[in-house]
């Protein structure tokens, strides 16, 4: 990491302050990049945090909703993108429901 990037990582006063001088101001590629990855990283905490609660494993939850166990685990581990027509359902088997906010 050069200097000047870790000055102003040392010189943040706020959150935002500090992703823009790790990843750049936000509509950087870098910047998008990181939050595209944070969000997937968040959906997939929250889908494990879930189905742990409702004391389902990754199979039983697949086996409710018609999918594989193998595409529960890649959600879980952010490594595959998700259709929201998947994600409505895979909430819906857990007893969940979700809204999305555009901001």
């Amino acid at each position: 990491m050069d200097k000047k990037k870790k000055e102003a990582i040392m010189q943040s006063e706020t959150f935002d302050e500090l992703l823009n001088a790790e990843y750049g101001e936000r509509g950087t590629d870098e910047r998008e990049a990181f939050e595209t990855e944070a969000n997937a990283f968040c959906l997939a905490e929250s889908l494990k945090e879930q189905r742990r609660l409702a004391g389902l494993t990754q199979e039983q939850l697949a086996e409710k909703i018609g999918t594989k166990k193998s595409y529960i685990s890649k959600i879980e581990n952010g490594r595959a993108d998700v259709q929201l027509s998947t994600l409505f359902r895979i909430f819906a088997g857990l007893g969940k429901r979700i809204s999305i906010n555009i901001l």
